[in-house]
């Protein structure tokens, strides 16, 4: 089915010219949903999320949905859909009685416009593990309590997260994709993932460290993390594995673990 076939319905001008004029409150509500994750002002993201609402209100208007424009793009397809869906959601919570209307309506929209993401230029791989075993591998990540990410050490870029941490962020872990782990990080508490990364960079397969993060409203989590490294396709990612802890009060200062400091820590540990 092509993506013209796709989305098919009653022209629904009213809620297309309702969505235009909310445009700047249902940006507002899905920057206060996102937090860190919220797209910048200007960027591919924002350029995404602009055709996202020509081809959403074209499609209103006329009854059917046009092929979405993409061409010059190169969207992360969980990362786009996770803001668009953030940006849906928006809408519907600004709609009040009539939110299930809005969600209907926008929900083959949403679809539509995964389905173009996916056939804009795009070619499967075939090299690298199986896809069954990769899908396998992503299941059980999706399944430990844990908080899991996959950071390129050289950008600092998120590749992957579980869902544990983007609960314990606050947000949808797809929204965490792409962009910069640090946006999650207080400012005075970069240094022991900085200097893991760096470490797994210099051929390091393991480090254990203490540190913190924050979630979308600011609040702190201190953590327990190792970092692993493992290269791919030329490039080093450090897949994190990290464990809220809030038995130990000296983790809160974010700083490097040592066998000294560890030692001095359990001894004055309440537990």
């Amino acid at each position: 089915m092509s993506v013209e076939e796709a989305v098919t319905g009653e022209a629904n001008r009213d809620l297309a010219n309702w969505l235009m004029s909310k445009r700047l409150e249902i940006e507002r509500v899905m920057q206060e949903r996102l937090g860190a994750a919220a797209p910048a002002a200007s960027g591919p993201e924002a350029e995404t999320l602009r055709r996202f609402r020509t081809f959403s209100s074209t499609a209103l208007t006329r009854g059917e949905a046009p092929r979405p424009v993409l061409d010059g793009l190169r969207p992360n397809e969980r990362r786009v859909m996770a803001l668009l869906t953030c940006w849906a959601e928006a809408a519907a919570q600004l709609a009040g009685p009539d939110a299930q209307a809005v969600e209907s309506s926008l929900a083959p929209l949403l679809d539509a416009f995964r389905l173009s993401i996916r056939t804009t230029g795009t070619k499967r791989k075939t090299s690298g593990r199986p896809r069954a075993t990769r899908r396998a591998i992503s299941a059980a990540i999706d399944r430990v309590a844990d908080l899991f990410f996959a950071i390129d050490v050289d950008s600092g870029e998120i590749l992957d997260a579980n869902p544990a941490a983007g609960s314990a962020l606050g947000v949808a872990r797809d929204a965490l994709i792409g962009i910069e782990f640090n946006s999650f990080v207080p400012s005075d508490a970069q240094g022991p993932w900085w200097t893991s990364l760096d470490t797994i960079a210099e051929g390091q397969e393991n480090h254990v460290f203490v540190a913190a993060m924050q979630d979308r409203e600011g609040r702190r989590i201190r953590l327990e993390a190792s970092a692993t490294g493992f290269l791919r396709s030329s490039r080093t990612i450090a897949l994190i594995v990290a464990r809220p802890d809030n038995k130990v009060a000296a983790l809160v200062d974010a700083r490097p673990a040592s066998p000294d400091r560890t030692h001095e820590q359990l001894q004055t540990s309440p537990v």
